[in-house]
């Protein structure tokens, strides 16, 4: 599971290197969570965990400032909370979360980046029953039976802890986000190499060469969608 998701995150971070869509839709996110509670991440916990997100992806503090001011400046601008789900090739499964001010347009949109690379979109709870709500927290400088110590020390349970390369990273309950976090900063860490909540598959599949490049072509294209914010699927995409 460990190794899965740093491959996940690094496969990301090399694709949104040379863009500025990542910030664009930590942008977005970031505006819908200040605007639907207080602008103070010490009083709104989405916005708080979003910030957190944000500071793992090296979101500059422009973008940031710039999105709760234009919440703070009372924008008319609403979105859309939205889920999707679909199917690739050969068992693959997909689950797509978008924010969107034109629910018509974002679902043709989403239909269309399936339909045109192999796949197909399903009916609500068609995929999500495989994949599992997580909470991803990853730490630099300490050993497994280290971050296995504070945890306990702060009674706080984990799924899995998985040391990977230079990182640890925890794998929780979704409710225990911030408790993994507050356990961490109680231990004088504060700064993360992951913080996620995510969707992660129960079993994952693997696909033939010819597949896996239509799948990946695929979810490249669900992934360049403006309202598109993640995108979570099952397909082990190796190292």
């Amino acid at each position: 599971m460990g190794r899965k998701w740093n491959n996940i995150k690094e496969k990301k971070a090399s694709k949104d290197a040379n863009t500025s869509r990542i910030y664009a839709k930590f942008g977005r996110e970031i505006y819908v969570a200040a605007k639907q509670g207080e602008p103070d991440p010490e009083l709104n916990q989405t916005l708080k965990f979003v910030l957190e997100r944000a500071k793992t992806y090296s979101v500059p503090k422009h973008i940031v400032d710039r999105a709760i001011e234009k919440a703070k400046g009372g924008s008319e601008e609403n979105y859309d909370e939205l889920r999707y789900e679909g199917f690739g090739p050969n068992g693959s499964m997909v689950i797509v979360d978008a924010l969107t001010n034109n629910v018509n347009r974002t679902a043709s949109e989403v239909r269309a980046a399936f339909g045109k690379n192999g796949g197909n979109m399903g009916v609500s709870g068609s995929v999500a029953y495989m994949f599992d709500a997580t909470a991803v927290i990853g730490i630099e400088g300490k050993s497994e039976e280290d971050v296995m110590e504070i945890l306990m020390e702060a009674d706080v349970d984990a799924r899995d802890i998985i040391e990977e390369d230079d990182s640890v990273i925890v794998y929780a309950e979704p409710d225990q986000f911030h408790a993994v976090q507050e356990a961490f900063k109680g231990a004088g860490i504060t700064e993360f190499t992951v913080a996620e909540l995510t969707m992660l598959a129960q079993n994952d599949v693997e696909l033939s060469e010819d597949d896996q490049a239509q799948f990946e072509k695929m979810i490249d294209a669900i992934e360049d969608l403006e309202d598109v914010q993640q995108v979570y699927h099952n397909v082990d995409l190796g190292e």
